[in-house]
């Protein structure tokens, strides 16, 4: 039997690279995420990001912590809009007021079977939305309730813009909303501004376009607000002659008026119990320092109230807006320059 070969066996051994000694390979670089955008833009002849309003909001963060600007260019969507829970911080801005249109034309007892609070053309669910510069309109015409704009959301800002319809315009709505409306015209026929929301118009015109009620508040017991106007004038089309201020859609409806202009077409009595007298003992209407020749107190209904300087004290966007712990005063949205 033969030997093993020992020495030509170590000699192979040691010429063989050792596999633990062997470099592992480096490590793929992390790829870094896509950075968050701030700004989409939006036009029909596809110069934007984006043809169409919903696209743009649809690609928005969900949940965003900054604002997110979609900046529209002149033209008529015609869209269905929703602004969805989860798409918070977005703002619209039109590049001109009366050219940048949103518009749809839901309306009740449409063959589509909505009723008020599916007629909307754009609903606001997320919070901290803001639009400025545009046009926001149902375009169904006098056929009964259609919503232009329905917001939900809390802390929804409003500026420089026009919402129009006829019934049911604007539904403010959702008591735990703050909703804050500047130098808007927000024109319609019948409880044009509705809901339970507290709603803030400063320095907004609202247009009657017929003879009938401006706002419809339905405030809970629990809120100390409903809608405010502060430095608002209150404007008609030519048939509208005979119109009311207000009538409470809910028992705790509350409205009230600071050095507001009124014309002529608002009626002596100024607010109207919606056939119920049992909500003279609960709804809250006051005006303080109203001027023009719609605001003669001497004719308004017994159970509203003129208010003294020192009630009207707390009527500032601060005051109602504030609180211990969530206090919220909106503030000057940024510049927001077309490319």
């Amino acid at each position: 039997m033969s030997k093993p070969c020992w020495p030509l066996l170590l000699a192979l051994l040691s010429a063989t690279p050792a596999l633990a000694q062997t470099p592992a390979a480096p490590p793929a670089p992390a790829t870094a995420p896509p950075a968050e955008r701030l700004r989409l833009v939006v036009a029909p002849d596809g110069s934007g990001d984006f043809r169409t309003v919903q696209e743009a909001v649809n690609a928005v963060r969900d949940l965003a912590q900054q604002p997110v600007t979609i900046f529209i260019r002149r033209g008529v969507y015609r869209e269905k809009l929703l602004v969805p829970a989860h798409k918070t911080n977005v703002r619209l801005v039109g590049e001109d007021r009366d050219q940048t249109i949103l518009t749809w034309a839901d309306h009740t007892g449409d063959a589509a079977g909505h009723n008020t609070y599916s007629s909307y053309s754009l609903k606001v669910e997320g919070n901290d939305f803001g639009a400025e510069n545009l046009t926001i309109e149902n375009a169904a015409g006098p056929v009964g309730q259609a919503v232009a704009l329905h917001v939900t959301g809390d802390r929804a800002a409003f500026r420089h813009c026009r919402i129009r319809g006829h019934q049911d315009t604007l539904f403010a709505a959702a008591e735990n909303s703050r909703q804050y409306y500047q130098n808007c015209l927000i024109e319609g026929t019948t409880d044009f501004l509705f809901g339970s929301a507290t709603a803030v118009f400063d320095h907004c015109t609202l247009h009657s376009l017929k003879d009938s009620y401006v706002t419809a508040a339905s405030t809970t017991p629990r809120q100390r607000y409903g809608f405010v106007f502060l430095d608002c004038r209150f404007t008609a089309a030519p048939a509208a002659h005979k119109v009311y201020l207000g009538r409470p859609w809910r028992p705790y409806a509350r409205t009230v008026l600071v050095r507001c202009e009124l014309g002529a077409h608002i009626r002596p009595e100024g607010w109207h119990n919606w056939g119920k007298p049992a909500n003279e003992q609960t709804a809250y209407y006051a005006e303080y320092q109203s001027t023009g020749p719609g605001a003669p107190a001497g004719q308004r209904v017994a159970w509203s109230r003129q208010l003294t300087r020192r009630q009207a004290r707390p009527y500032t966007v601060a005051r109602i807006f504030g609180g211990q712990q969530d206090a919220w005063v909106p503030a000057a949205p940024p510049p927001a320059a077309g490319r």
